[in-house]
């Protein structure tokens, strides 16, 4: 083909194309359904994110597969944050702007990091769907528009509570949390309420500064076990801090534990519980996690999903079912019919929003680290839950 013929041939096949919703689409195709997502491929939020990515990357994948919705396929525009709220804010305005018919945006797993991108979202009047950030304050900081996908922090910290007081018979705890972080500042004070409501006692609550967490376990008082809030840089390294110091008993935390690679790295370490969203080892029987498993490991050879790979996935299809629900990708009907579902198979459980809630009715699971592995210990609803605050 001369360059003459080959401009010509170009000319008219930009001529058979149209542009619909910051993508070129051929025009014999239905114009795609577009939704965002925000996760942070790169930076500290990492190990938490990228798994969730490829979750909703599955899920997209398999929506298509399947014909997509609502005879459209199903397009995601997926942007790196870089752990960086100014980043996440530039780049979901970026992909607003850059995409005008998206429909919803979704993701992250911090609560920070969505502060920075569903204010964004909310402006253009798009819902923003966290899949792993659990503050349940987070709906009321950006009204009608922020929707958790996961329990809030109030769930999973009385689950841990009430584990803890009547299944280890723990009477009393030392707090270790870091203060910088409104994370773990809300879940410690979620786990105190409920612990002492029970009956349990707190011996000393104790802040850390990153990268000095070792002063701050050496004034810890002796407890039946320490409650540590940290986000997941911190984890590993609180936690053998606390065995240095010769503190044997249990280790409870929430859902930054979930660090599968890195407790595989420390086969010494035991006797660390923690709440998480679900259990994804082989041994589960649930179908649901099985066909997960299945379909995960074959789209990403040589990974094995964790808990925010199945969040991920959850998210994106959670989003995919509002727009069928609303019959269209418009972004206000898709919003109205996210808060209309009341049960939602996922692999993190059935998911459904109460009357005039953005966050879902979840399970919390138990998990438990031995010699680096990590166990299932149970799953369970807490029966009092301290109101958001």
């Amino acid at each position: 083909m001369t360059t003459k013929n080959f401009g010509w041939g170009v000319a008219l096949a930009v001529a058979a194309l149209i542009l619909c919703g910051g993508e070129v689409v051929s025009a014999d195709e239905p114009a795609p359904v577009v939704l965002g997502a925000v996760y942070n491929l790169t930076g500290s939020q990492a190990e938490l994110d990228i798994p969730s990515s490829r979750g909703a990357r599955l899920a997209v994948d398999e929506a298509n597969r399947d014909g997509g919705v609502l005879g459209r396929p199903v397009r995601l525009v997926l942007e790196d944050g870089e752990s960086r709220p100014d980043v996440i804010a530039a780049r979901t305005a970026a992909a607003l702007a850059g995409n005008p018919s998206m429909s919803a945006l979704f993701g992250l797993s911090d609560t920070d990091m969505v502060l920075a991108a569903a204010p964004v979202a909310a402006k253009q009047r798009r819902l923003f769907l966290t899949s792993g950030a659990t503050s349940p304050l987070l709906p009321a900081e950006v009204p009608e528009y922020l929707f958790l996908a996961c329990f809030g922090d109030n769930v999973q910290a009385a689950a841990a509570a009430e584990w803890a007081y009547h299944d280890l018979g723990a009477r009393t705890v030392s707090v270790l949390f870091n203060p910088n972080s409104s994370y773990t500042r809300l879940l410690h004070g979620y786990f105190q309420t409920r612990f002492t409501e029970l009956g349990g006692r707190l011996v000393s609550v104790e802040s850390y500064t990153p990268g000095d967490i070792g002063s701050a376990v050496g004034r810890l008082g002796k407890a039946d076990i320490v409650f540590v809030a940290a986000v997941p840089e911190d984890v590993v390294e609180a936690v053998r801090l606390l065995r240095s110091a010769g503190i044997a008993v249990p280790i409870v935390g929430g859902d930054g534990f979930d660090l599968r690679d890195e407790w595989r790295d420390h086969p010494d370490i035991g006797r660390v519980f923690f709440t998480t969203h679900a259990y994804l080892g082989a041994d589960n029987p649930d179908p649901r996690v099985t066909a997960f498993r299945s379909a995960y490991t074959a789209a990403y050879p040589g990974s094995v999903p964790d808990a925010f790979a199945a969040l991920g996935y959850d998210a994106a299809r959670l989003l995919i079912a509002a727009v069928a629900a609303a019959g269209s990708p418009d972004p206000q009907a898709v919003r109205e019919a996210l808060a209309g579902i009341r049960r939602f198979e996922g692999v993190t459980g059935t998911i459904g929003y109460p009357p005039g809630s953005r966050i879902p009715t979840k399970s919390v699971t138990i998990l438990e680290i031995d010699n680096g592995r990590r166990k299932l210990v149970r799953t369970l609803s807490p029966t009092r839950v301290p109101p958001p605050r």
